[in-house]
């Protein structure tokens, strides 16, 4: 009988020091630190204002920072986050073949300049045959993606997350310090809400 004398010989269902697992590839296990419930957050942070939108918070930041002001200790948090979807236009099963050709172009153009650089003859042919091939190759593959689709995406969009309003805030015990320079800066009434 062997007697184990390495990192897994505390694990002993049963013994003084069972309760801990052994080893893994990344190392000893070890409980999570904190309360238990998630990630530690940080020090507490106070709201020194909230505006409408992000220049004017940006610019309350930059005049922090322009006198001298801590502003790694400061964040902008954008509040009541919206997801707004623009819908830029209805695509057809010709448009995706398109699109897929510029983009099987750009990629036909990377590979030819890849197989350029290695080729002793005429270098720019194998270039342009590599844009034609990829182009050819994205237009099919764009127009058959689409066309499996069945018609239930026959229209282009970009998404994009906008807040409602954004609030500076600053660690706790640099609160005092922001709202005095904030008292000294001039901004228009409508854009801050200074608490």
């Amino acid at each position: 009988m062997t007697s184990a004398s390495g990192p897994t010989a505390a694990w002993r269902p049963g013994t003084q020091g069972g309760d801990l697992l052994p080893s893994g590839p990344a190392g000893r296990l070890a409980t999570p630190a904190g309360d238990g419930h998630g990630p530690q957050t940080g020090p507490p942070t106070v709201t020194i204002g909230s505006y409408p939108d992000y220049p004017a918070a940006q610019r309350v930041v930059d005049y922090l920072a322009d006198n001298r002001f801590p502003v790694e200790h400061s964040a902008i948090v954008g509040t009541n986050l919206t997801l707004v979807e623009s819908v830029l236009g209805r695509m057809t099963t010709g448009r995706a073949g398109l699109l897929g050709a510029g983009t099987g172009a750009w990629f036909g153009l990377f590979i030819g300049l890849l197989f350029g650089i290695f080729t002793v003859g005429n270098w720019l042919a194998v270039i342009l045959v590599g844009l034609v091939i990829g182009a050819i190759w994205g237009a099919v593959f764009g127009a058959v993606a689409h066309a499996m689709t069945g018609g239930q995406r026959d229209f282009t969009s970009a998404s994009s997350l906008r807040a409602g309003q954004y609030a500076v805030t600053v660690d706790a015990q640099f609160a005092d310090q922001a709202r005095q320079l904030l008292g000294r800066m001039q901004m228009p009434n409508s854009a801050a809400n200074t608490r």
